[in-house]
């Protein structure tokens, strides 16, 4: 069995339009890869469709968490099975605070019979929450409700530092972020990084001057068309992505 993420020739469509052709990517746990990329070019799409989004349809191909394959599953059961997604716009939730959300995120993986101790939860998401420089009375606020970009990305680590999946994709983490919570973000991220696989979309190489990638791929036009070390999103930020194509 493969630990991480595997997928092989994965073919996605919107409705008649194909989106993804032919993508080929393995992610083994304990390593960090980067997929950069143009605008259009599929890398939200392959974040949705991996996560079982149903606008985003699996015509072909092979993705495999764990050795186990998420093709046809729904979101829930995805999630389940240890694969956790921080959308590029995080959605609000009125009405459901952040501890009450993360509580019963935990608690649908329990069996029957169990249930989460409230002071060891709490004790763990406090400590979570004082990494990540949020303040303590956030976890009766709403989720995500009337929140800053950069707290948003923070409530979206947190979540993840509590449900300790075993494949993270980030969407674009470091959108709308000023220095200090890029900083804060990263930290968060590296972590826990040694302890699953983590998928970075991003355009900028600022990000990656935080999170240093094992490996960073290029995805152009549905597909992965270069990979290479870290130092590959330093050469696409002086010399673009046509230089790849030459």
């Amino acid at each position: 069995m493969t630990d991480g993420l595997l997928i092989e020739n994965l073919q996605v469509h919107i409705g008649d339009r194909k989106i993804i052709d032919g993508l080929n990517l393995r992610v083994p746990k304990g390593e960090v890869h980067a997929i950069m990329g143009p605008n259009g070019t599929g890398k939200s799409s392959l974040s949705k469709a991996l996560m079982g989004n149903p606008e985003y349809r699996i015509s072909g191909g092979r993705a495999e968490l764990d050795g186990r394959s998420i093709v046809g599953l729904t979101t829930d059961e995805i999630a389940r099975m240890g694969l956790f997604l921080a959308f590029q716009y995080p959605v609000e939730i009125p009405g459901v605070s952040i501890a009450n959300f993360i509580r019963a995120c935990l608690n649908a993986r329990l069996p029957e019979d169990e249930e989460i101790v409230a002071p060891k939860f709490y004790k763990e998401l406090y400590a979570k929450m004082d990494a990540l420089k949020m303040d303590r009375s956030f976890t009766s606020r709403s989720v995500n409700e009337g929140f800053s970009g950069g707290e948003k990305k923070r409530c979206d680590i947190l979540q993840m530092l509590m449900l300790k999946p075993s494949f993270a994709i980030l969407d674009e983490v470091d959108s709308g972020l000023d220095i200090d919570a890029l900083r804060i973000v990263s930290d968060g991220v590296n972590m826990v990084r040694s302890e699953m696989g983590i998928l970075l979309i991003t355009h900028y190489n600022r990000l990656l001057e935080h999170i240093k990638p094992d490996v960073v791929h290029v995805m152009m036009d549905g597909r992965i068309v270069k990979s290479g070390p870290a130092s590959l999103a330093l050469e696409l930020e002086e010399k673009g992505y046509d230089h790849i194509l030459q």
